[in-house]
């Protein structure tokens, strides 16, 4: 955990950087106020978060608001606010499936207690390659659905014939081990290679 001069620092860093860059959307903030709890040992106010932001102290509080919604566990003291979440534990896990499994896959997992912090496919021309993804629940899910079915994009999956890498958090091994067996039952799950865990 930073000490209280490392977080300050980091606070007035977010301010010169938001006052540098074009307005950042809601999500954007929202994400940026979780690092800044998540790197902090002590509550931070909702004047300071409104100051880092560029934005006033209610907004801070309707983006509380909205954090707790998304599951957040987000204290409100005397000092300000604190993040009341475990320490997750980081698998990686390499499946392979077509792109009409994607929500079945997507959905095994959160429904287990996962968050699907990104995807990675190991390319023969391009490399590595990866993307954030950030799926906690099964809102998140159809959202990332709803997203691919409108033709904007489509899964990494597809350029390396189904096969692909999810960095998976939860709160417990236990979690990941029940993940990983809901994974393997439904043909999911497939082995690594020896190299691979170091390259990804």
């Amino acid at each position: 955990m930073p000490n209280t001069i490392e977080r300050k620092r980091r606070m007035a860093s977010a301010i010169d950087e938001n006052r540098g860059e074009v307005r950042m959307t809601g999500a954007e903030r929202r994400k940026k106020i979780l690092n800044l709890m998540k790197e902090s040992s002590t509550p931070l106010s909702g004047g300071a978060l409104g100051n880092a932001m560029g934005v006033s102290r209610q907004v801070i509080v309707q983006d509380i608001a909205l954090l707790r919604t998304e599951g957040h566990s987000i204290l409100a003291t005397a000092r300000g606010y604190l993040l009341d979440e475990p320490e997750e534990i980081v698998r990686l896990f390499k499946v392979c499936h077509d792109e009409a499994r994607t929500e079945e896959e997507l959905k095994t997992i959160v429904d287990l207690g996962g968050y699907i912090l990104d995807v990675m496919v190991n390319h023969r021309v391009y490399g590595k390659v990866s993307a954030p993804l950030n799926i906690k629940n099964r809102r998140d899910v159809q959202a990332f659905m709803d997203h691919l079915k409108s033709g904007k994009s489509s899964p990494l999956l597809n350029v390396t014939s189904g096969y692909h890498f999810h960095r998976i958090s939860a709160e417990s091994e236990d979690i990941l081990d029940e993940i990983e067996e809901a994974l393997r039952q439904k043909n999911f799950l497939t082995e690594f290679f020896p190299y691979e865990k170091e390259d990804v």
